[in-house]
C-alpha cells in the first residue's frame, strides 16, 4: 500500500530541493502490524498500555471482523479496535453509532468518555473502560447539540468539555447537572468561521495555568473563563493571517510546564503547519497550494503576547504534533500540498521532526529519518509509555481504498522511536524502581522516586517528566500535557541507585486530575514511563 515509485521519487527530489537546512536526521521506524482491520482516525492510550482505535461505521464493512458471529445491523465487521502494546495483538470493539469525525477525553477514573459524530452519533456519548475483555457503552442524546468536528478538554474539576463542531458555535459540559444541560453561547467560533471553507472546526484548546481555556481557531485566539462565559484575553492574529485550523489543518501542542513553584508560572503554545488561504476551496477544484512551512509560538501568560514566527525544514498540512518525554515536540505524518478532505491532499511528508523548545531560535528544528507510508488526511500518532510514538490511519478516501487511488487506506501501525531510544544511550538511561506503575499521587506534595543508571550519574540533569496521553484525531492532540518536575535532592542509595525528591503540581489548573505518564529524563534521555493517578 504504497505510492507508486516514480511519484514517490519525484516527491523526494522535490523535498530535496526546497527543505531548509536541518540537523541530521534520527530515529527509527518500526512495523508493528501490516493489517489491523481498520483505519486509525482516532487514538487514545489507556491507563493499562492499550491503545482504542477507531474510524467511522458508514462507508461500509472493515477488514476486521467483530467475534461469535456479532453483527451490527447488517454490518458484521468492526471498526474500533484495542490494541495492546506489550503483546503486539489487537481485538475488535463494537460501535453502535458514527464515530466520524468524534473527539473525546479521559475521565479521573481512567475512563474513555468519547463524544460526537456524524448522523446516528452526533449527539452520543461512548464510554470505553479500561478493564479485561470490556467493550463500548454507548448514551444515546447524551450530548445537548450534536457534535461532529468538535473539541473536548478535561477540566480541573473532572467535567469535560466540548467545544464547537461543524455549525455549532457554543460549548457544553459532560457528565450533565440541572445547571449544565444546556449549550453555551461562543461567538468567537462565529467570528473565526470563513464562508465555504470554515477554518476553525477541531480548535486548538489548552487549559492555562490560570484555569482558564486558550481557544485556538482559524488563525488567532482567546483566553475563555468557560464558567462566567467571558472572553478574558484577545491574542492578536497570527503574522500573514493564513488559517491554521481544519481543514487548512495545522497543529498545535502546550509546551511543557516548567517551574512549577514559581510565583508566576509561563505557558507557551507552538502551532506549526497549515495550509494559506484558499488552499482548501481550490483543493476542491483541483489546485494543490503549497502547505505552511512555518510554525507560530506565543507565551499566553505574558501580559502583552506577541506570535513568533520559525520557518520548519518542510511545509506541513495534517500533520500531527506529540509531546515526547525528553520535553521535545515530535511533528510526524501529514503532507506538503493540498487541504483536509477527501482526495485534497499531495505529496506525503515522510519525515518527522523533532522541535527543541529550549534550544536558541534557528536551532530548534532536527529532521528525522523517514518512514516509507504516507500518513494523509486521517493519520494519528500517540506517545506510548516507553517512549515510542504509535503512528496509525491514513485514508483521504470516504470508503476503504487499496487499488488505483493515489494514496491507499492504510490499514497498518508502526512505531516511531526517536533517537533517545537508541542503545548507545544504555549506560545513562534511568530505570524507575520505584514506585511502581498505577502509584496514587496528590497535590503539592513531595515525592520521592529510586531509580537506577548503569553510567555516571550527572546530579544537575536529572528531572521528571508527567505527560498526559492524548486523544489524537485530525491532527490535534487534545489533552495532552507535559510537566516538567524539578529535582530538588538527589542521593545514591546503593550501587548504581539513586533516590530524587520532587514535588508535584499544586492544582488541577497545572495537572487536571487522572493518569499520567511518569518519567525520570538524565542528560535528556528518559526511562520507561510509569503510570501516576494525581487527584
Amino acid at each position: 500500500m504504497k505510492q507508486p515509485t516514480l511519484i514517490l521519487s519525484t516527491f523526494l527530489l522535490l523535498l530535496l530541493s526546497i527543505s531548509p537546512p536541518a540537523h541530521a536526521a534520527g530515529g527509527k521506524w518500526q512495523l508493528l502490524q501490516q493489517n489491523i482491520g481498520i483505519s486509525a482516525m482516532h487514538m487514545q492510550l489507556l491507563h493499562n498500555d492499550r491503545v482504542v482505535l477507531f474510524d467511522r461505521t458508514d462507508f461500509g464493512n472493515s477488514n476486521l471482523s467483530l467475534p461469535d458471529g456479532k453483527c451490527v445491523g447488517n454490518d458484521c465487521t468492526a471498526h474500533s479496535a484495542e490494541y495492546n502494546v506489550t503483546t503486539n495483538t489487537f481485538r475488535p470493539l463494537t460501535l453502535l453509532s458514527d464515530t466520524w469525525c468524534s473527539s473525546g477525553s479521559v475521565s479521573p477514573d481512567g475512563r474513555l468518555i468519547q463524544t460526537g459524530g456524524f448522523t446516528n452519533g452526533d449527539r452520543r456519548v461512548r464510554i470505553f473502560e479500561p478493564c479485561t475483555g470490556c467493550d463500548w457503552k454507548e448514551i444515546e442524546n447524551g450530548l445537548a447539540a450534536r457534535r461532529w468536528y468538535a473539541t473536548d478538554h478535561i477540566l480541573p474539576d473532572g467535567r469535560q468539555i466540548i467545544i464547537g463542531g461543524r455549525r455549532q458555535f457554543n460549548y457544553e459540559f459532560y457528565p450533565k447537572s440541572a445547571s449544565t444541560n444546556k449549550v453555551f453561547s461562543l461567538p468567537f467560533l462565529v467570528q473565526t468561521n470563513d464562508p465555504e471553507a470554515e477554518n476553525n472546526l477541531y480548535p486548538f484548546v489548552f487549559l492555562n495555568v490560570d484555569g482558564n481555556l486558550f481557544i485556538f481557531a482559524n488563525n488567532r485566539a482567546i483566553l475563555f473563563d468557560y464558567v462566567k462565559n467571558n472572553v478574558v484575553k484577545t491574542y492578536p492574529q497570527i503574522p500573514g493571517g493564513d488559517p491554521r485550523s481544519y481543514p487548512s489543518t495545522g497543529s498545535a501542542v502546550l509546551l511543557p510546564l516548567k517551574n512549577l513553584k514559581a510565583p508566576s508560572i509561563e505557558a507557551e503554545v507552538l502551532v506549526c503547519g497549515g495550509a494559506p488561504t484558499g488552499s482548501f476551496i481550490k483543493a476542491t477544484k483541483g489546485t494543490f497550494t503549497g502547505a505552511l512551512n512555518t510554525c507560530a509560538r506565543i507565551k499566553i501568560t505574558d501580559p502583552n503576547p506577541q506570535w513568533v514566527l520559525e520557518t520548519m525544514p518542510q511545509a506541513r498540512v495534517m500533520g500531527d504534533m506529540t509531546l515526547l518525554p525528553d520535553g521535545t515536540v515530535l511533528l510526524i505524518n501529514g503532507a506538503s500540498n493540498g487541504a483536509a478532505g477527501w482526495e485534497l491532499g499531495r505529496n506525503p511528508v515522510l519525515n518527522p521532526v523533532v522541535y527543541r523548545p529550549d534550544n536558541a531560535a534557528g536551532s530548534r528544528f532536527e529532521q528525522q529519518n523517514p518512514t516509507t507510508i504516507p500518513r494523509m488526511y486521517h493519520s494519528t500518532a500517540v506517545l506510548l509509555r516507553d517512549g515510542r510514538v504509535l503512528v496509525g490511519g491514513s485514508n483521504p478516501h470516504p470508503g476503504y481504498e487499496f487499488t488505483n487511488v493515489l494514496f491507499p487506506t492504510e490499514l497498518s501501525v508502526e512505531a516511531f522511536n526517536p533517537d533517545y531510544l537508541d542503545a548507545k544511550y544504555a549506560n545513562v538511561r534511568p530505570k524507575i524502581v520505584s514506585p511502581k506503575s498505577q502509584a496514587d499521587i496528590n497535590y503539592d506534595k513531595k515525592l520521592t522516586i529510586r531509580f537506577s543508571v548503569t553510567g555516571t550519574l550527572a546530579t544537575n540533569s536529572v528531572s521528571m517528566t508527567m505527560v498526559a496521553p492524548s486523544f489524537t484525531t485530525h491532527s490535534f492532540s487534545m489533552n495532552h500535557r507535559s510537566l516538567v518536575l524539578a529535582s530538588e535532592t538527589i542521593k545514591s542509595v546503593g550501587k548504581s541507585a539513586y533516590e530524587v525528591e520532587v514535588t508535584t503540581p499544586a492544582s488541577g489548573n497545572l495537572a487536571p486530575s487522572g493518569y499520567y505518564l511518569l518519567y525520570v529524563v538524565h542528560q535528556q534521555i528518559p526511562s520507561d514511563g510509569i503510570w501516576v493517578q494525581i487527584m
